[in-house]
């Protein structure tokens, strides 16, 4: 079992933010499996049925999107799910094919908007925290190059560093690949939305998972929640 816990800081920097995690195990990350690869397909017809007649500017006023435009502009970034997200309802692209438990959440992503990343679970070394920069962290991103998160990101480091950051995305140590066995999703929640939806996000991400893994173990399911 991964010790997982929230830090002080992170509380008091986030107030009203949510970390969702979810750990599964007796998982075989084959990319060959038709029940996801249909839902994938289902999910995009809905969500273009769905959103495909909203301009940019009403996508943008959807509750989940607007907490994450809050949380991204003092970094002067834009939300990297909601441009996936208006790709596939306003281009007509296909989700993408990575490996399933990659695939699992990315779709559970675009029907809830909720950002998260995937560890390979047995790659993270304990303890792993929740945590907010300081601005002196460093760590090598999934492409390869070195970045310094600016101070006031949420964060998530294990016992040898960073691992991911909300604003920079995830490390080139911990990433699911072919052979994992065992992922972390980690949901990073900005304020302002319903601790619902970050549940519901995580059933989701578990039933994806059972579309090609049935029998996968939740090992590890928890919300951490900062106080207002």
């Amino acid at each position: 079992m991964i010790e997982l816990t929230a830090s002080e800081r992170w509380r008091t920097s986030f107030p009203g933010g949510q970390v969702g995690l979810l750990l599964v195990g007796g998982v075989n990350n084959d990319p060959r499996n038709m029940a996801l690869a249909e839902h994938k397909k289902v999910l995009a017809t809905r969500l273009r049925k769905q959103y495909g007649g909203l301009s940019r500017a009403e996508l943008l006023e959807l509750p989940v999107l607007q907490a994450y435009k809050a949380y991204y502009r003092p970094f002067n970034k834009t939300y990297h799910v909601q441009l996936q997200f208006e790709s596939v309802v306003s281009k007509g692209r296909s989700l993408p094919s990575v490996s399933p438990l990659v695939d699992a959440v990315f779709a559970a992503e675009l029907e809830t908007l909720i950002l998260t990343a995937g560890h390979d679970a047995d790659r993270l070394v304990p303890p792993v925290t929740i945590d907010a920069s300081q601005g002196d962290e460093s760590y090598q991103q999934l492409n390869g190059s070195q970045k310094n998160p600016k101070p006031g990101d949420m964060l998530m480091r294990d016992g040898q560093g960073v691992v991911c950051t909300i604003i920079y995305g995830q490390d080139r140590r911990t990433p699911i690949t072919a052979e994992t066995r065992r992922a972390l999703y980690v949901a990073y929640v900005p304020p302002g939305i319903d601790p619902a939806l970050v549940e519901q996000h995580l059933d989701q991400i578990e039933a994806n998972v059972r579309l090609f893994a049935l029998q996968a173990q939740v090992e590890y399911r928890q919300v951490f929640r900062a106080e207002e």
